[in-house]
């Protein structure tokens, strides 16, 4: 009996501690990754600003070739809209919110598992003969407090997708 009291006694302690801990982190993350390409900023940003292309460079895309996709709005740029299925990868949709020709793409995420968004950006700026590209997330993983000590591992759970994702971006723009 003594046990048990101890065992409830450590199980309340543990639930406190992740209840009321997660209420006192924050729930916003940012992830951020870059790499320099040696294509012109207009090859890259068309690579990036059309949701069809994503399929051909994105790391989610690669791994779950059964991903059913619908896109809608315009083909590229502001506007335009994907959304995805998976079983491996869970539900979600992107949407352009912002475009600058070869210079910007803003966009916001939504995933109805976690009821959270997300914004985010890639900045194109030339250098040299090529591009640098810099993609940047900000999340809100929202007022659960469970959900808040994922985001003390956002960099870590999301950073290497997008550094694979900018490796295939780059292995494909720099394609004759």
């Amino acid at each position: 009996m003594k046990l048990l009291k101890i065992l409830l006694a450590l199980l309340l302690a543990l639930v406190l501690l992740l209840g009321l801990g997660g209420l006192l982190l924050s729930s916003k993350f940012t992830v951020t990754r870059s790499v320099t390409i040696q294509a012109p900023p207009d090859k890259v940003y068309g690579l990036v600003a059309n949701p069809r292309h994503w399929k051909d460079w994105s790391v989610w895309n690669r791994r779950d070739p059964a991903m059913q996709i619908e896109y809608s709005g315009p083909e590229s740029g502001s506007g335009a809209v994907w959304a995805w299925k998976s079983k491996s990868e869970g539900d979600g949709r992107m949407s352009f919110t912002t475009a600058e020709p070869g210079r910007r793409l803003g966009y916001e995420l939504y995933f109805p598992d976690f009821g959270t968004t997300s914004a985010g950006e890639f900045t194109l700026a030339a250098e040299g003969a090529g591009t640098r590209v810099t993609w940047r997330m900000d999340g809100d993983m929202g007022r659960n407090p469970l959900f808040r000590w994922l985001a003390l591992f956002g960099d870590k759970m999301v950073g290497p997708d997008f550094e694979a994702g900018l490796t295939n971006l780059k292995a494909l723009a720099e394609r004759p």
